[in-house]
């Protein structure tokens, strides 16, 4: 039960944050009713809003709730782009880590040794590339935040590779959200109707699948040379 504990705990805190309907206020309706109020907060207060804006977005992406991009377009909105950007990269990798080391020590060594030849051979392949297949998967987001967070501890990789490639990765993403946080304001005073997909046009994601493949090139350098 002592091992078990810790994955225990965020399935509980995930539950309870569902029963209440927390998620319903990470929506970007909820951002624009109470914008000032937390704009003035963050005036008031820099230091403990700083604190508490990353304590929340570390609590939401450890819970794998549904509103880690609205936090993103808050912290934009709150601390501007860069600073808002840097805030959020290091949240959401904190609370990714806290995923992974839950299933890392709770069930990832089970799994791997209860697993057949075949997910054998392909943990020893992602081992072998963890860090150029997490970057790809964090730059372009094919399968949910959550889901990365978890496969990498079931295939052994180290904590320090994990949360590099998880930083470097969602840094390109994070900006872009940061800064529509940054100047959602303006569009919110206008009148104007706001969607996150306003931001993901198909240049940006055709820029992010570049960078994903670029991310690739050093596995298909491995496989080339037979290694």
């Amino acid at each position: 039960m002592t091992r078990f504990l810790p994955l225990l705990v965020l399935i509980a805190l995930t539950v309870a944050a569902i029963f209440l309907d927390l998620h319903h206020y990470l929506t970007l309706e909820s951002l624009k009713e109470h914008r000032q109020l937390l704009m003035d907060f963050v005036d008031r207060h820099i230091l403990v809003a700083t604190l508490s804006f990353f304590l929340l977005y570390t609590l939401v992406v450890a819970l794998s709730l549904p509103g880690a991009t609205i936090m993103t377009v808050a912290s934009g909105m709150l601390f501007g782009t860069l600073i808002g950007g840097l805030i959020a990269v290091l949240a959401a990798t904190a609370g990714a880590m806290i995923v992974f080391l839950a299933a890392k020590f709770v069930i990832g060594d089970f799994l791997l040794r209860k697993a057949g030849p075949f997910i054998q051979r392909m943990d020893a392949g992602f081992r072998k590339n963890a860090f150029s297949y997490l970057l790809f998967l964090r730059v372009v987001p094919v399968f949910p935040f959550w889901v990365v967070n978890l496969v990498p501890a079931f295939s052994g990789v180290p904590l320090r590779l994990f949360a590099a490639a998880t930083a470097i990765g969602i840094i390109p993403g994070t900006l872009v959200f940061a800064a529509f946080g940054a100047g959602i304001g303006a569009l919110f005073d206008a009148g104007q109707d706001v969607s996150l997909g306003d931001v993901l046009s198909p240049t940006l994601l055709g820029a992010f699948a570049g960078l994903g493949i670029l991310a690739l090139i050093p596995v298909v350098v491995r496989k080339l040379r037979g290694e």
